[in-house]
Order: C-alpha cells, then structure tokens, then sequence
C-alpha cells in the first residue's frame, strides 16, 4: 500500500515537487497522517512537517481549488489534528501544532472555506484541551490562535463557536479567564478578543454574556484595576528620590490600557452590558476608591484609600479617555455637587444586609476568582447563581418559574438589539441597576435654587457662585478642588486640580448643565454674562505665584492655568472678564515684566534663548492629554535635570533655567493679556518669516554692493553667486538672465545664526555655516549651510568677513533693543550702523522689518519700488542708496564709507548694474518668476541718484 503511494503520488521527483500544492498531494499527506497515527520521538518531525504542508495546501486551495477543502472534510483531517493533541506529544509539537492553526486561519478569506475548517466542532475541542500554560511559547501561540478566531467572527461564524441550547461559548470564556495573566501581551490579546465578541450583533450570544459571564469578568477586572491602582500609589508614597520611575511608569502605562479598553467597551453601545460595567465601575472602584480618597485621607480606617495627588491623577485620566455620559454624568455629579452620604448611607445599609449581597459601594475583592465563577456557571446551566455581586438579570426568574415561555423570548430577540436592549435597560434602572443616586434629593433642591437664581442679576449670580453659599451646600469634594488651587507652598497638587477642571470640562459625554452649577463652561458653551469668580480668582492667583522671583510654580501649572482662564472668562469670543480681576493680571503681567529684567543681559546667550523659548512654545502647545501620561508627575516637584524629566514639568536649576522660566512666564502672561484685551501681537516674534528674503526671490539689486565668490558645498560642489548682506540675512544670488541689473536668491541665512572662520592656508577663503534654529533648546542645530567661499583676492575676503562679522553684530543688537522696548528698558540707539552714520531724517524713519510697512500694500504700490538694499533701514554691511521722497526732491547727502571698508572693482558687481534703466524704473514691481513665488523689488529714478559701489 505504501509503494502504492509513491506511485499515486507521481512518476518521479520532479513531477512531484512541480505539484506539491495539489489535490494529489493533500491526498498524499491524508496517507503520511494515517500511517502515523501515534505520535513517536521517530515520527515528530514528519508529522509536523506534515501538518505544515497540509496548511500550505489548505492556504492554496482556498484561492485557486475548491476541492481541497471538499476532501479535506471528507476525511475528516482535522480529527488527526486533536488526536495529536490528545497524546500528550510534548510541547515542541503543540507550539508546531497551534502556530499552524493560526498561520491556517490567518490566510484564509474565503467563508466557505472557513466554514469546513470550524465544521464538526473541532475547534472548540481545541480550544478547551488542556495545554501545558506554564510554558510561554505555549501560551503565547494558544492565545493568538484565540485572537485568530476572534478577529473572525461575524453573525454567521458566531453560531460555530457559540451553542446555544448547551449555553457554551468556548473562545470567550477560555480567553477571558487570561485577563491578569502576568503577561502583558497576554492581556491586550484577551482584551482584543473580548472586543471581537462585543461588537458581533448576536443577541443570544450577548444575552449569555451578560446573563453567565458579565458580572464575574467585570467584578473580577474591577479588582484587578484597582489592585494596579493601589500598587501604583505605594509607589509613589515610596518613591520620593525618584529611583524607581521605571516601575511608575510601566504602573500608569498599564491603568491607561485599562482606560482605553474600558472605553472601547462603552461605546461599542451595548446597552445591558454598559449597565452592568458602568455599575461596577462606580460602585466598586471610581467612588469607593478614587472619589472617597479625596477627603480622607486618614488610611487608618477599613475602607482602602489611595493618596491625593493619584487620585486627581487618575480622575483626570478618566474624564480625558472616557465619554460615556452615564457614567462620567454621575461621577461628575458626585465630585462637583456630592457629599460623604454617598458611602455613609450606602454602610448603613450594608449593616443590614448579607455580607454576600451585592449592592455594595466599596471596593472589595469578589467572593469568587472568575475560573470558579465560570465553572459554576456552566454547571448549574441556567439557573441563577447565589452570590452574583451587585447585578440581577432581568427575566431570569421568570425563566426559571415558566419554561415554557422560550417563544417569548425568541420575539424579544427578534425585535433586533435596540428592542432588547431598551426593554432590558428600563427594568434594571427600576430594580437593581444602582447607579448613582444617593444625592438625587439634595439636586433637586440646588435645582430649585438654580431656577431661582434665572430672576437674579448676573452680578448676584456671581455672587452666589463665588461665595460663601458654596460651602455651605457642603460639597466636601468640590470644597477640596477650591483649597488644592492654593500654591504659596508648591504646586504639586494644584497641576492635578488644573488637570481634573480641564478635563471635565473638555469630556464629551458630560452634560453641561452640571457644569454650569459651578459656572464652569464646557468647551463650546453657549453665551453667557457671568463666570465662577472663585476659581477665576484661584487661577490669577497661581499667575501671581509664577510671577515671583521665588515661585514654585512649574511651567506646566502655570499654562494650564492659562488655558483654564481663557475658557472661563470667555463667552462667544468676546472677554467677560471683570475690572478688578483684569487687574490684577495685569499686575501679575507686570510682576512677570520686572522678573525678566533682572536676567536681561546683553550676552548673545539671552537673545538666543529668548528667540528659542518662543518658538518652543509656539510650536509646542501645551497637550493635556500627554501630560497626564507622564508618571513623573507623579512625585513631588524636583529641581534638578538629573532626573530627566522635561524643564516644564519641574523647577528650575541654575541661572540659566531660572532665566528660561522666566522668559516663559512672561511669555504666557503677556499672551494672555493681549487675548483678554482682544488686541493682537505686534511685536513677537522678533523674527517674521514673511519680512524675510526667501530663496528665489528676484530683487532689484542695482546699487547694491555685491561681492563675488565661490561657494565649494561640504560634497564639493562649486558654484558662482555674488555675496549681499542684509539686515538680518546674507543673501546668495545669481544675475537674472531676463532682465540686467536682477538677481536671483539662491539662499538666504539668518546673519545672527552664522558663524565666519579664516582659513589657514588660504587668505582668499572663509569657511560660512549657518544653522538652522532649533525647535527646542535641547535639540542639535541643525546647519543649512556649510560651505567654503572663495573670493577673487584676500581684500575681498577681508572685506566680506568684516561685513558678515558686523552684520551679525548689528542684526542681534537690534534685537536685543526690541527685546529691551518689550520689557520697558531704555533703549540707546546705535549712532552707527556697520560703519556708517545715520541722518537725523533716516534714524527717525528706521523701521523693524524691512518688509513691515509694505506687506501692508498692493505689490503692484508705486510706492514699493525700491530697492531691498535700498531702503530706509539703512542696510548694514554695504553703502546703501538713500531713499528720495518724490514730494521732497531734494536729495539726502550719501554718507562716505568708513575706512574699514576697502574698494573693490566694477568686475564684482553684476553685469550692466551700474546704470538704473528707464525701463526699469517703469517697469510693473512684482512679475511671476521662478516656482510662482518671485518678488521683485524695483529702483525708482529718485533713488537712482545716490550709491555706493564696492
């Protein structure tokens, strides 16, 4: 029979491996099976290998052979596959066994073919054999063929993993019974798995969920959140010199993943098990342990409690990852509106009832692990389990007293989810579902006190928000947020506070009228005329903090605070903010202006952290979110960078930090003035990208001094450009071919980000780069330019060097004057610029940006046809044509070159620039150029009048 085969198979070897995805040789691999039923140390390898080339074929098959599969079934192979499972082969054949099954499943796309595979049920019996989980390749290779199946599932695949008449749904059960494994890959793939089921619209699948497993799994993840929870914080209690950040780190990690996937189950919408999980959730953890840790703090007691600063910290988390509105409106409810009869009456009930009941809102460890809560359940079937903690399914009593109205419940489930869902929701709201409620009574009396306040003024409204009537409704929790904005100490648990506030405010799923109890907006609030003057006074006062030269208040605090404001007192865009409290921001503006002057320095060090701090926070906003996923926050405020954590989530170290924050600060302050204000910047950032000379620009370059030279790239290119020098830039440009006396930008650099080095061995050559200016003040500045120039002598070098040299004297001295006009210091006007002196008429009409006053024009202004290096501003670095009124035609007198500045020849200037053309002079301002973004700055024939040439 075995020489047969060989034969079957084919004539020879070549025929044989040309059809090795075949039918024939599925049929092959059928014979190798049978012929080795037993699993020896002799055989192992040629079955594994047998079982892969099945798979190969299998994969095959479904796109090209339909009947691979139709023999496939036929013989029933998959029976080979269990019973090499079943003899306990070791697990060198199990891991070759499932990594198999799950490479199979993976690749397969056709339903069809996925039907025969989960036909006769032998997947299921693979899925409940019992593996050897001790070991991980094991595990890891069994859950993924888990998630496999998963990610199959639809309403038609769901019926062969689910049974309903013998109420066994194996995939799901025998997954989540790995939710706290140790392996935190193991967990998200059980996570995604659960998700999987969730979101298939199989109502007796779910109503099984629900009725069998919902309680115990939620009950038993509930625990094992809080049990992170609870680890997390004693880390943090232990933790005060920062060693053990690493393991803080993994500890908020890992409740954010609980986050996540708790959202993810809420708003797949489910409406029965969202109740049963939203239950849980308050009950047994958010309340008893996040919300009753924020008042007591005595850990004496029996209830457990976490400290403080973690419990806003994960609060705040919650409110930024879930929105669903049931559950965040009641949690909200309670710390905004709550009191201690939210547990205190709860413990006066529990007094009376079974130790083993379920309605209980503390948190506790539930009477039974989730293994032995499934078991049971799949022993006593339908009928209803003892001690199921704190839900009670709907019907199910009815199920047990008439069975005989199944027929019922098959109309229920077809009335589709919403029906079932709906009908079941309505019940367990009226009997078990116990949301929360113990405050229901006294919001109804703050609800008549609020329709009183709609006959008061809005004045009186503030007053009654602001004042004393707050604490006397004795809402310990919110009273807590109020005392936590006080910073004279440290801002350690005024961030979490600032955090908490934002995040409530900025949740979706929160309704805004609880918000507006305490006259906090939501993020797109309606207009209104009034706003919550405690906490507005709360948060000016954290700006005053800042402001002080001995402030503890961390960057972070302090624009948080910012954004917090801005909402507040804004309505419709337009500030409703009152006088007094303007204010006082101004005076902490002011606070914040007299700070920086006492770091004001004129070193180049103060200019370029000026520049850089503004940029940085410009280009980096602050984002909540990320914040709260930083555990470092977590410990006490340090002021060391030892530790590595970012410069605004900790106190300054040094002068330099010091000088940084207070840059910062004045920043923050002074931006948000002006937004209050409703005027806008004028004067930041010192450097406008839209004044600048951009690469391609054609400029009128007549009457320029220009120097030619060779530019050798760092990879050795060589090029021929002519060297201008601007106020702030030194410009690389090329004769335009279209039109004499034009040139074309072929780089442009900053000149204070330059720097000029000789080189040695060649008086004729400087060595140029220029950096780009980093994003932040930690990163590496990156060089745009590096290169050699090469001029036609050593007196142009000579020359060249000594005009970039003062040009980036010049460019940052005027800078650190705007700095200087910002902070209200005297400002002493250079009497010289690059070596040449100004006129009365020209220092008067000196301007910032070259391009200030004319980006504000038509391109097309007659009045724009000037030169850019001969414009009022007296460019730097070469004589400049001095500008002609035409009202005025008397011209000004050229200032003479100072004898630093050497003459070069007519050969360096471009081509034919000597002279101003009439056409020139007539010839439109802007003409489309290169790439579309060519500008053209023109000389008019007054201005022909006067220059200098080098």
């Amino acid at each position: 029979m075995f020489g047969r085969s060989r034969s079957w198979v084919g004539g020879g070897h070549g025929k044989a491996a040309r059809s090795i995805h075949s039918l024939d040789h599925l049929k092959y691999m059928y014979h190798v099976l049978t012929k080795n039923t037993t699993v020896t140390d002799h055989n192992r390898n040629l079955l594994v290998e047998t079982i892969r080339s099945i798979t190969e074929i299998l994969i095959w098959g479904d796109q090209n052979d339909s009947s691979v599969f139709d023999f496939f079934l036929e013989k029933n192979m998959f029976v080979f596959f269990l019973n090499i499972l079943r003899q306990k082969s070791g697990r060198y054949v199990c891991v070759q066994l499932l990594q198999t099954l799950n490479i199979l499943f993976e690749n397969i796309s056709h339903e069809t073919s996925l039907y025969y595979l989960l036909s006769n049920n032998y997947v299921n019996s693979i899925i409940v054999h019992k593996f050897d989980f001790s070991d991980e390749e094991i595990m890891a290779y069994y859950i993924s063929f888990l998630k496999t199946l998963s990610l199959k599932l639809n309403n038609h695949t769901v019926h062969f993993f689910y049974n309903e008449h013998t109420n066994d749904f194996a995939l799901y059960t025998e997954a989540i019974k790995f939710f706290n494994h140790p392996e935190s890959m193991v967990r998200i793939a059980v996570r995604t798995i659960t998700l999987n089921v969730y979101k298939v619209d199989n109502q007796p699948m779910l109503h099984y969920i629900r009725d069998k497993t919902a309680v115990p799994y939620f009950s038993n993840l509930v625990w094992f959140i809080g049990s992170h929870v609870i680890e997390l914080d004693n880390c943090v209690q232990t933790d005060e010199e920062h060693r053990n950040r690493g393991k803080l780190s993994d500890l908020v990690a890992e409740h954010l993943d609980h986050l996540h996937y708790l959202n993810d189950i809420l708003i797949i919408n489910c409406e029965f098990l969202n109740d049963v999980l939203t239950d849980h959730l308050l009950n047994r953890l958010f309340l008893p342990l996040y919300v009753y840790s924020l008042v007591n703090q005595d850990k004496g007691g029996e209830r457990p409690k976490i400290s403080l600063q973690v419990s806003l910290y994960l609060l705040s988390q919650v409110f930024l990852i879930i929105h669903y509105a049931p559950l965040v409106n009641s949690l909200a409810e309670v710390i905004l509106n709550g009191d201690l009869s939210v547990f205190s009456s709860k413990v006066e009930q529990d007094i009376q009832k079974n130790s083993a009941k379920s309605s209980i809102r503390c948190f506790i460890k539930p009477t039974e692990t989730l293994e032995r809560s499934l078991e049971i359940n799949k022993q006593k079937g339908k009928k209803r389990l003892q001690k199921r903690p704190n839900y009670k399914n709907v019907g199910e009593e009815d199920e047990e007293e008439r069975g005989s109205e199944d027929s019922q419940d098959d109309l229920d489930k077809s009335k589709g989810t919403e029906g079932s869902s709906k009908g079941i929701r309505t019940s367990s709201e009226n009997e078990e579902i116990e949301m929360v409620i113990m405050e229901r009574c006294k919001l109804s009396e703050m609800s008549i006190s609020t329709v009183t306040e709609q006959n008061t003024t809005d004045e009186e409204k503030s007053a009654a928000a602001s004042g004393s009537e707050m604490t006397n409704w004795n809402r310990p929790f919110l009273d807590m947020v109020y005392n936590a904005l006080d910073c004279a100490e440290d801002d350690y648990y005024a961030l979490f506070v600032l955090c908490l506030l934002y995040a409530m405010s900025h949740n979706k799923g929160i309704d805004p009228i609880k918000l507006d109890r305490i006259q906090l907006p939501a993020q797109h609030a309606e207009e209104r005329n009034s706003y919550n003057h405690v906490l507005a006074e709360g948060l000016i006062r954290i700006m005053n903090y800042a402001a002080q030269p001995d402030g503890k208040i961390r960057l972070a605090t302090l624009e948080l605070g910012c954004l917090l404001l801005k909402q507040l007192v804004f309505s419709k865009n337009s500030s409703i903010i009152k006088d007094v409290h303007l204010a006082c921001l101004e005076g902490a503006r002011e606070e914040s202006v007299h700070l920086l002057r006492r770091f004001y320095k004129g070193e180049e060090i103060f200019l370029d952290m000026f520049e850089d701090e503004y940029r940085s926070m410009t280009m980096k906003p602050m984002n909540v979110e990320y914040l709260m996923m930083d555990a470092s926050i977590l410990l006490p405020p340090t002021g060391t960078p030892l530790t590595g954590i970012d410069f605004v989530k900790r106190l300054p170290c040094g002068d330099v930090e010091r000088t940084r924050r207070a840059i910062r600060v004045f920043f923050m302050l002074r931006s948000l003035s002006l937004h209050l204000r409703d005027e806008p910047e004028t004067q930041l950032p010192l450097t406008r990208e839209e004044d600048l000379i951009k690469t391609d620009d054609v400029l009128d370059l007549n009457n320029s001094d220009l120097i030619a030279c060779t530019v050798i790239t760092k990879d050795g290119g060589q090029v021929q450009r002519f060297l201008a020098v601007d106020i702030y830039q030194m410009s690389l440009v090329e004769p335009d071919v279209a039109r004499l006396g034009w040139g074309v930008v072929k780089f442009a650099g900053l000149l204070q980000d330059m720097q000029v080095t000789g080189v040695e061995d060649d008086s004729r050559a400087l060595n140029i780069i220029i950096h780009k200016p980093a994003s932040s003040p930690h990163s590496k500045p990156f060089p745009i330019l590096q290169a050699t120039f090469i001029f036609s002598d050593h007196i142009r070098c000579i020359i060249a060097k000594q005009r970039l040299a003062k040009g980036r004297i010049q460019a940052r001295r005027m800078k650190m004057q705007r700095i200087a006009a910002l902070l209200d210091l005297p400002v002493q006007p250079s009497t010289e610029v690059m070596g040449f002196g100004h006129s009365s008429a020209a220092t008067s009409q000196h301007l910032p940006f070259r391009f200030y006053d004319q980006s504000r024009r038509g391109s097309s202004d007659p009045t724009v046809q000037r030169s850019v290096f001969a414009s009022v501003d007296k460019v730097p670095g070469f004589a400049v044509a001095q500008c002609i009124n035409q009202h005025n035609p008397s011209p000004l007198s050229s200032p003479s070159p100072s004898s630093g500045s050497g003459s070069t020849g007519r050969c360096d200037s471009v081509t034919a620039s000597s002279t101003s053309t009439p056409s020139a002079a007539q010839s439109p301002s802007v003409r489309s150029g290169r790439k579309g973004r060519r500008r053209v700055f023109s000389l008019s024939e007054a201005d022909s009048h006067g220059g200098h040439w080098v």
